[in-house]
């Protein structure tokens, strides 16, 4: 469970207006100040996510990404920048989102969601964030999602499309009833908009707002796509299997 901490008054200053929101309110903001966010990958999509959840006033961020800053991360990647080519991603992160907000604590990792970390990075946090590019690295944040009884938003976007839904184990389905096996046409590369990654993370954020303070209603039990070609946005149902081997029993 979440527990709130009291905020200082330089934070009831940052936070102001976000507080002015008639049903999040000062015990709204004092449950994020509270929170422990992991976002996995902290490119075009986890970047955003990260930025605005760093503005939003979480009070801890595990984020973890791997590799160094290439020239064809600079469309999208927000955190990364052009003086930083060649350097750890996972620094560039830390200096942006400290100079953000230097309140709140963030715990890196210099390398991806994996077998050896994966049950570790989740165990310390409240709600994951699933921003990776790679299935692999998904079903290992769903599964521990499951085990541990942790919710999951789930972000993708392609081309000029995105989607996004939340699991909350043992309430909804997870990512396996979805997709039980990784897409046949799924490539580590793909075309995409940096806009279009911007659009999904800031929706990303707020889902996690959402969870959080329990102000709105998130995305649980159907996923919101969007077609950014003519604007064109869908809310699908979302059915879970019972016969799932993840989240059978949750």
């Amino acid at each position: 469970m979440i527990k709130s901490r009291t905020l200082t008054d330089a934070e009831r200053a940052i936070f102001e207006w976000q507080m002015w929101v008639p049903d999040f309110g000062e015990a709204g903001q004092e449950k994020l100040k509270g929170a422990t966010v992991l976002i996995s990958r902290l490119g075009g999509l986890g970047s955003v996510v990260a930025y605005e959840l760093a503005a939003a006033g979480i009070g801890q961020m595990i984020v973890a990404h791997g590799g160094n800053i290439k020239h064809s991360d600079l469309n999208r990647q927000l955190l990364m920048s052009h003086d930083r080519l060649g350097t750890p991603r996972i620094d560039s992160i830390v200096h942006r989102l400290s100079a953000l907000n230097p309140h709140m604590e963030i715990i890196p990792h210099p390398d991806n969601i994996n077998d050896s970390n994966a049950a570790e990075l989740v165990a310390q946090t409240d709600i994951i964030v699933d921003c990776a590019p790679l299935f692999e690295e998904r079903f290992l944040m769903n599964r521990e999602a499951v085990r541990q009884n942790k919710p999951m938003v789930e972000c993708a976007m392609y081309e000029l499309e995105a989607q996004i839904t939340t699991f909350i184990p043992g309430q909804t389905s997870c990512l396996a009833c979805l997709y039980p096996e990784t897409p046949i046409l799924w490539k580590r590369q793909f075309p995409v908009f940096g806009a279009v990654a911007g659009a999904v993370g800031c929706f990303g954020a707020m889902e996690v707002v959402k969870l959080i303070s329990g102000i709105g209603d998130p995305l649980t039990d159907c996923m919101l796509t969007m077609d950014l070609r003519d604007m064109s946005f869908r809310k699908l149902r979302l059915k879970r299997n019972p016969d799932c081997p993840v989240c059978a029993g949750a």
